[in-house]
């Protein structure tokens, strides 16, 4: 039954994070946010681990691991990529990056795993990118008008965060294929928190105002993402190809689309409708069956 709806709670999930990070911005800097959100993530983990008695890495290298891929999967990845959206990085061109990660990964995966996507899959992979294309063409239609005058360095930023995402998730796959994901998960955050909390103490002034649209933005971060769209990401990351996994994402930027236009009022295009129809078949290609 998890394995059938796994993908699409997931999807879901995960792209709260974005509508998350937008309100959080009015309340707390960022890194400081994720700093607390990673270590009671991690204290939660923790906590749930031992209530049902959950086997804990044994050897130091198990542990070791674990704390390594969450600097990887979570600590640089989320301060990269709120830190580039905080400095101006365009919502066109993020999604453009964020929709090269399934492309990066399949190839990776390919070189340091072994996996070998079918001729159908690889079509979707290609077609999910193009659909992710069409759906921001008309952020990035502006950007190109624009420029990216002074947004360089953040630009750069955010492409080491899509690369660090994409190294974790395949060292997810191929060190960190036993165990009990629970007690792993915390290992992961104290590995992320060792990263974004001495970056906000060196760059930041610990602002989090304490009100209940903070409070709540911190509670669904740590509850509906950091345990539940990541926890669901690491068990089909364990269950099938990392590729498959990886493809998902591309479901995320429109679904964000929608969920700001609900949420926020923002305008939903016609070429964010196309756009996530074509997503979508090449997501169904990717994962098919068969």
């Amino acid at each position: 039954m998890l394995d059938r709806f796994a993908p699409a709670i997931f999807v879901l999930l995960w792209s709260t994070g974005w509508i998350v990070a937008k309100v959080a911005a009015a309340h707390a800097d960022p890194l400081t946010f994720l700093s607390a959100r990673h270590a009671l993530a991690a204290l939660v983990f923790a906590g749930l681990a031992t209530f049902v008695g959950a086997e804990w890495p044994a050897t130091a290298r198990a542990r070791a691991g674990a704390f390594f891929s969450g600097i990887f999967l979570h600590g640089l990845y989320l301060a990269g990529l709120w830190w580039a959206i905080g400095q101006g990085v365009p919502a066109g061109l993020s999604g453009i990056i964020a929709g090269l990660q399934p492309l990066l990964t399949a190839l990776l995966a390919a070189w340091l795993l072994g996996e070998r996507m079918k001729p159908l899959q690889a079509v979707g992979l290609a077609l999910g990118f193009c659909g992710i294309m069409l759906a921001v063409s008309p952020q990035f239609s502006g950007l190109l008008t624009q420029g990216l005058t002074g947004l360089a360095f953040p630009v750069t930023v955010n492409l080491v965060a899509m690369l660090s995402v994409t190294l974790g998730t395949l060292f997810q796959k191929r060190y960190l294929a036993a165990g009990d994901l629970r007690s792993i998960a915390v290992w992961q955050y104290l590995g992320a928190v060792s990263v974004t909390l001495p970056l906000a103490l060196s760059l930041e002034s610990l602002r989090f105002d304490w009100t209940l649209a903070a409070i709540a933005a911190m509670a669904w971060s740590v509850f509906g993402l950091s345990m539940g769209a990541v926890g669901l990401l690491l068990y089909l990351i364990r269950r099938g190809q990392v590729s498959r996994a990886a493809s998902l994402i591309y479901m995320v930027p429109p679904l964000v689309a929608v969920e700001a236009t609900l949420f926020f009022g923002e305008p939903l295009s016609t070429p964010m409708v196309a756009g996530t129809l074509i997503v979508v078949a090449g997501v169904y290609l990717v994962n098919r069956k068969g």
